[in-house]
């Protein structure tokens, strides 16, 4: 199971994912925490990001890429995994399936928790972070928006795009998710007896 899990600051994709991970026995890749291990290994890459990490800017897509691509050429990969925190664009999610091709592995969805804004800002506030004030925290929520609205019609013409009400209690979210991953999974696997027995 390959997943990519999408949805505002607020929307719980953290909590969700560590759940879809321990469900399945895959692991979750964070790209913040892919960014912290190259960056304390002090690997070249780590190195170019720093700069970009250390002023709370975007790493460039080709950095990026580069660093997902490590990441999934990792032996614990094999089953499947979670990624979180990318794609962040359009042109991203486009970029990690012309990575995943050339691995030979396949995205099977791309879950996006859905979540009204005023709940996302509502949600972010109760946190107490440093940088989760008002100002902050409203044109994180716009920005999200801004670019998430493409990667959405992105996987959704590819027929990718599992859409899940994020505003309810936790063990609703989890278990709406494993539900239609495992109804998708058997679907699948239907079609794949299908051509077997076809061919």
């Amino acid at each position: 199971m390959r997943l990519v899990i999408l949805g505002g600051s607020g929307a719980g994709k953290s909590t969700q994912a560590d759940r879809i991970c321990r469900h399945f026995d895959i692991p979750r890749i964070s790209t913040g925490g892919v960014l912290r291990d190259a960056i304390a290994s002090k690997s070249d890459l780590g190195r170019y990001a720093q700069p970009y990490v250390e002023k709370g800017e975007l790493v460039p897509d080709e950095l990026m890429i580069e660093f997902i691509r490590m990441r999934l050429c990792k032996s614990d990969v094999e089953a499947g995994w979670v990624l979180e925190g990318y794609p962040r664009t359009a042109f991203q999610a486009e970029e990690l399936d012309f990575l995943l091709d050339d691995l030979g592995q396949k995205l099977n969805w791309a879950i996006y928790l859905q979540v009204p804004e005023a709940v996302l800002v509502n949600r972010s506030l109760g946190r107490s972070l440093p940088d989760d004030q008002p100002e902050i925290v409203q044109r994180r929520v716009e920005l999200f928006y801004d670019r998430t609205v493409p990667i959405l019609e992105y996987y959704d013409r590819r027929r990718r795009l599992l859409t899940i009400d994020g505003d309810q209690q936790t063990e609703a979210v989890i278990q709406k998710i494993i539900y239609l991953l495992s109804r998708t999974e058997c679907k699948t696997n239907k079609k794949d007896e299908q051509i077997v027995h076809n061919s």
